[in-house]
């Protein structure tokens, strides 16, 4: 049996108070979660954990050193073949649980972005026991006719710096990226965008662990089945200008989820900005102190 990856992670707020597992999305490291937004949920009186994913950030990685074949791996899923991958979104979802058993934590609130919306959807059906809610941002349910990333969107997310081993490179190459996938109504300007993700590769940046993780999501197919069988509340938050994943995802996602609520919200893209983060802190809080019935043990 392989040996537990380390997973790196941050708890804010009381351990005492109901806790919310924030669980980021691809190549995406904790930091990415923003740190008002943290702050707001623990001044709402919840204890915040968010961690670096398996092959992100400064938590392990992934055995052995063989290159994803991402290409490959699509042409397999669109015929309905296997993908080989060194580990799933059920394997990722785990690595979650895992942190929840380290730090105690018997039952959270559940809540992720892009992949790791995904993820949460896997751990809120795969261990119901351990989820109070669930918050699904940005993500899908793996309906590829609802999920296609408009052309710029798909062509930056293929791409690569110019100079993967060059610091200055690659923080152009992130750049260009959050301009296409990022939010147009929000738009960051380009030195707080360089010093926020010079910040992120410095502490750390795994292009082949990105490209694992994407295998993963590529591997784990459709999962509306799966999401049908979720009974925790839900919550789906989707941007309406979101050019990587699209709102009709977010809508399927929610279509998908017995009784899930959708919030749609206007100018949002693929990104968290900084003028938004005041009402998603309220509207998750309000959604988690709804779903909170002292003494419940979820289903």
């Amino acid at each position: 049996m392989a040996a537990p990856l380390h997973i790196e992670y941050e708890s804010l707020g009381d351990p005492s108070h109901p806790a919310i597992v924030l669980i980021m999305g691809l190549g995406m490291q904790l930091t990415a979660w923003p740190d008002s937004f943290c702050h707001k949920l623990v001044a709402r009186g919840y204890r915040v954990v968010r961690f670096d994913n398996r092959d992100c950030g400064l938590s392990g990685r992934a055995p052995g050193k063989k290159r994803a074949n991402l290409l490959l791996a699509m042409a397999a899923s669109a015929l309905g073949l296997p993908v080989r991958t060194p580990y799933t979104l059920e394997d990722m979802a785990g690595d979650a649980v895992g942190l929840m058993d380290r730090l105690g934590i018997a039952q959270a609130h559940i809540v992720g972005a892009s992949m790791g919306g995904m993820i949460a959807q896997v751990l809120t059906a795969k261990f119901p026991q351990r989820a109070l809610s669930l918050t699904s941002i940005m993500s899908s349910s793996g309906n590829r006719r609802v999920s296609k990333p408009t052309r710029p969107a798909r062509k930056i997310l293929l791409s690569r710096p110019a100079d993967p081993k060059d610091t200055d490179s690659v923080i152009d190459y992130m750049v260009q990226m959050f301009g296409v996938i990022g939010s147009p109504a929000y738009p960051a300007s380009t030195d707080e965008l360089r010093r926020r993700l010079g910040q992120s590769i410095r502490r750390a940046y795994t292009p082949a662990g990105t490209a694992r993780q994407l295998l993963a999501i590529i591997a784990s197919g459709d999962r509306r089945k799966l999401l049908r069988t979720i009974k925790a509340p839900t919550l789906v938050i989707h941007g309406a200008a979101d050019p990587l994943v699209p709102l009709a995802a977010g809508r399927d996602t929610a279509q998908n989820i017995p009784g899930a609520e959708l919030l749609v919200i206007d100018g949002m893209g693929h990104d968290f900005p900084d003028e938004l983060m005041p009402r998603l802190a309220q509207v998750i809080a309000d959604h988690c102190d709804h779903s909170t019935v002292p003494g419940k043990v979820a289903a």
